[in-house]
C-alpha cells in the first residue's frame, strides 16, 4: 500500500495513537511515578480519540495505544502482569470511541 493509498483519518489516527501510547508507556515506567489513575485515563482517551478519528478496527486501536506500556514496563520490573492491564483500558476506550462514531 503506497502512502497516497492511506487515507487521511487512518493516518492521523495512527498517528495520534502510537505518539500518545508511547508517550503514555514512557511517562508510566518513569521511576518514582505511581499513578496508575491517570495512566488508565490517558490510556482511554487516547484510544477513544484514535478510534473515534479513525472509525473503525477498535482493536487496532487499542493495540497501537495499548502495548507501549507492557512492551516498557515488564522487561524493567518484576511486575506479575499488571501492565497487561493497560491493553484493557485501551481496549475500553477504543470501544468508546468506535461506539459513539457509529451513533
Amino acid at each position: 500500500m503506497s502512502p497516497a493509498a492511506i487515507p487521511a483519518r487512518f493516518a492521523t489516527a495512527l498517528a495520534v495513537s502510537v505518539v500518545a501510547g508511547i508517550a503514555i508507556g514512557w511517562m508510566d515506567s518513569r521511576p518514582g511515578y505511581d499513578d496508575t489513575g491517570v495512566t488508565a485515563v490517558a490510556l482511554v482517551v487516547a484510544a477513544s480519540v484514535a478510534s473515534f478519528t479513525a472509525g473503525r478496527t477498535p482493536w487496532l486501536w487499542a493495540l497501537t495505544t495499548g502495548i507501549w506500556v507492557p512492551l516498557l514496563e515488564l522487561p524493567a520490573t518484576t511486575s506479575t502482569g499488571g501492565p497487561l492491564l493497560a491493553l484493557a483500558f485501551a481496549g475500553g476506550g477504543a470501544a468508546i470511541g468506535s461506539f459513539v462514531t457509529r451513533r
